[in-house]
């Protein structure tokens, strides 16, 4: 309805004014009022009907891909982003619905109370009351411990609390040794004794035990996201998800150890799943030749610690 078409309300009034002065009856006018206003009605139609074809005609002119492109890119990146999500939580829920079910239980090697430390070897600490310390082993405060900074678990020593990190810093061992698992893809992988950068190669814990040697080797290494696994030794990012498959490993599976130019095979016997204070996985039995490999679960995420363990058998 353009504003010529209108009929202002002011207008009405004096219409009504009018009518009165000339003695025009009341029923009269508003006939004819009603007539002027389906007019008007019928008039405003035909311009809505006229503007809606010039907007069709406008928008056929455009190129199809104008056209489209308004509805398409938003759809476009929801769905990209959907696909994103998925891909990080998909191996997750996988982990929580396929890989969890599978482990067992985790056990304490030795009735001692849990507030107590057991120094298994001068470099080994089994359990700490996690009640008083908290992850950076620290005497727990009245509130929560707020980092100011983001913790890079690369680094091997951010894994531990303040006097397993300052060993694994201080430790100078110029040993290594290779470790490979044939079932995932993983070939001459160098385990270094000692250290704390997981970019560059996966690292035995100093004090744990030599590959073949009763106790265990406790390996550990980075895992990212499954889908950015590459473990190829071409690949110089390698180390950076080299464990992010290690839970999948079945009762069976061989791992295979090169130290000293001897090769020991292991099998894997269990997987568990611990808290990151559980430094109990250290531990050491000397009753048993073993070998352990510890990872972040699910892989991504930093929440808890998967343990594959082995045992040695014969060639």
């Amino acid at each position: 309805m353009t504003k010529n078409q209108q009929i202002h309300p002011d207008q009405l009034v004096e219409l009504y004014r009018r009518a009165l002065e000339q003695g025009i009856p009341l029923d009269k006018l508003e006939e004819k009022i009603a007539r002027k206003l389906d007019r008007v009605a019928v008039s405003t139609k035909i311009e809505k009907k006229e503007e809606q074809e010039r907007v069709k005609e406008v928008r056929q002119r455009l190129p199809k891909a104008v056209r489209y492109g308004a509805l398409t890119v938003p759809v476009l990146f929801i769905l990209v982003g959907l696909f994103l999500l998925g891909n990080a939580l998909l191996p997750i829920a996988q982990y929580y619905t396929t890989t969890l079910p599978s482990m067992s239980k985790p056990k304490m090697l030795s009735p001692i109370p849990y507030e107590e430390i057991l120094d298994v070897t001068p470099y080994v600490i089994a359990q700490t009351d996690t009640s008083e310390m908290n992850v950076l082993g620290n005497k727990s405060s009245t509130g929560p411990i707020i980092l100011d900074t983001e913790l890079d678990f690369t680094d091997l020593a951010n894994w531990f609390e303040d006097e397993q990190a300052a060993l694994l810093a201080s430790a100078t061992e110029a040993d290594s040794y290779i470790l490979e698992i044939p079932k995932l893809e993983i070939e001459e992988a160098e385990v270094k004794i000692g250290g704390t950068d997981l970019d560059q190669s996966l690292i035995a814990y100093p004090g744990t035990a030599e590959p073949g040697s009763p106790g265990a080797p406790v390996i550990f290494g980075h895992s990212v996201l499954r889908q950015f696994y590459n473990p190829s030794p071409k690949n110089p990012r390698r180390y950076n998800s080299i464990f992010s498959y290690i839970m999948t490993l079945e009762r069976g599976d061989e791992i295979l150890v090169t130290h000293q130019g001897a090769t020991f095979k292991y099998v894997v016997k269990d997987k568990s799943e611990v808290k990151p204070e559980d430094t109990y996985i250290l531990a050491q039995q000397y009753d048993h030749k073993l070998l352990k490999l510890v990872t972040c679960v699910p892989e991504g995420t930093y929440l808890r610690r998967g343990v594959v363990t082995a045992e040695l058998v014969a060639n």
